[in-house]
């Protein structure tokens, strides 16, 4: 590349620009206030790890650690690091670390960037942004369901409606063991219909070959042994404990015996957020169990449930549904006809600021502060529902002059600069 070649982003990895990132910042808001109403505390995480952290948690047989993660040598050191790919595998490690888990339980959720080399299309993307729920220390199927119940409330809070909620057990290490002698028998014997990827998995990673979105397989696929037939008494106990609580809340939800989920560890509940208006990237939101990935991790042996949603897809979402964003509107726009009077005027803008106010300063230009008549366009167009008109006779007589830019009035009053923090409530949207 020539040295004044223009620089664009890399592949896959997105500017979110004034206009769109309003909208991650409503969606961040609504999150934050209801990870607060249900106890959940946040936690922050590296974005880098080392890469050991991913293959021994995610599982080395799987297409995130085989294909996606990207993955680097640190040249001071020589150590094996990567991006991160998800966030369970990263807030499990830092639990494990940090020994969270000495006085009991704990609810925390994340919110970050994520790293994978995939192919990128609407709702998926190379940098892509997860929001996730996590329960660390808790056994039972009435935290499985909290947490998707946590994920229900978001969706009312964003307006989303148009949603369907699958379910599945894994159950335990035991059951599908046996589960998977059988699926490799049943696989073994429909070789001449399985792709090249399917093969590839038929000893390594039996369960994904269920998971395959190849149209040649489906028939071979519906008639494979299911994994709930293979359900002791216990594993069928907790599915069926958190069904109840499901139908107890009014949460409909249908179970998908080929819902295995892409990472290695889980066992006993699955879960997807499905929609059908995303097209071929449906899933807005999914997660479960996984009880044997803190030990698998250094740390002692304890349960874990949670779930992560794809910022970008459920803004997709939103986008597709028409989900109106308020955005509040800036209280007032400043017109400084000259350049002189800006120490004035920042002072006084600053005393609006600190009551809360939101005000936009009209800046200089090379060409200048331009004329009123210019200012005044660009007050308008800011949505502002005042003009202060900071003018050489208003500054001489330690006022300034306040016009109603919203009501049609366009009446205009003059304000004591000495009185800004008596006066600036009357300028707020709320007054």
């Amino acid at each position: 590349m020539a040295k004044n070649d223009k620089l664009s982003a890399v592949k896959g990895m997105n500017d979110i620009l004034p206009g769109e990132s309003e909208r991650w910042q409503w969606l961040e808001a609504q999150v934050r206030a209801l990870m607060d109403g249900f106890a959940y505390r946040n936690v922050r995480t590296p974005i880098v790890e080392h890469t050991q952290l991913f293959v021994r948690g995610i599982g080395e047989v799987t297409d995130i650690v085989e294909k996606e993660m990207y993955s680097f040598e640190d040249k001071l050191n020589g150590e094996r690091l990567t991006l991160r790919p998800e966030g369970t595998a990263s807030l499990v490690r830092a639990t494990v670390e940090h020994n969270l888990l000495y006085d009991g339980g704990k609810r925390m959720w994340y919110m970050g960037p994520m790293f994978r080399h995939e192919r990128p299309q609407r709702g998926r993307y190379r940098q892509f942004h997860q929001i996730g729920a996590e329960a660390l220390g808790f056994a039972g199927p009435d935290v499985d369901a909290e947490l998707i119940l946590l994920a229900v409330a978001l969706w009312k809070r964003l307006g989303l409606t148009q949603w369907r909620l699958e379910i599945n057990s894994l159950g335990q290490s035991e059951e599908r063991a046996a589960h998977r002698a059988a699926l490799i028998a049943y696989l073994e014997q429909h070789q001449d219909v399985m792709d090249e990827e399917a093969k590839r998995r038929l000893y390594s990673n039996p369960l994904r070959v269920l998971d395959t979105k190849n149209p040649a397989m489906q028939e071979m696929v519906n008639g494979a042994p299911r994994l709930l037939d293979y359900l002791g008494a216990a594993s069928l106990a907790h599915f069926d404990g958190l069904k109840a609580i499901l139908d107890a809340n009014g949460v409909p939800w249908t179970v998908n015996p080929r819902l295995v989920r892409g990472l290695d560890y889980y066992n006993l509940t699955v879960f997807e957020f499905v929609t059908d208006l995303l097209g071929a990237q449906g899933t807005i939101c999914a997660g479960g169990r996984y009880d044997g990935l803190i030990e698998q991790i250094g740390g002692k042996s304890a349960p874990a449930v949670g779930w992560a949603l794809g910022v970008e897809r459920v803004l997709e979402l939103v986008k597709e549904l028409g989900t109106e964003i308020a955005q509040a509107p800036l209280d007032a726009y400043a017109i400084v006809p000259d350049a002189a009077a800006m120490p004035q005027v920042l002072q006084t803008l600053t005393v609006l600021r600190e009551a809360g106010l939101r005000v936009q300063m009209h800046a200089a230009t090379e060409q200048g502060m331009g004329s009123m008549k210019s200012q005044f366009k660009k007050a308008d167009a800011s949505g502002a529902r005042h003009a202060l008109i900071f003018g050489g006779d208003e500054l001489a007589r330690g006022e300034v002059t306040v016009k109603a830019l919203r009501d049609g009035s366009g009446a205009q009053c003059e304000r004591r600069l000495a009185e800004v923090a008596q006066w600036a409530p009357t300028l707020q949207s709320n007054a």
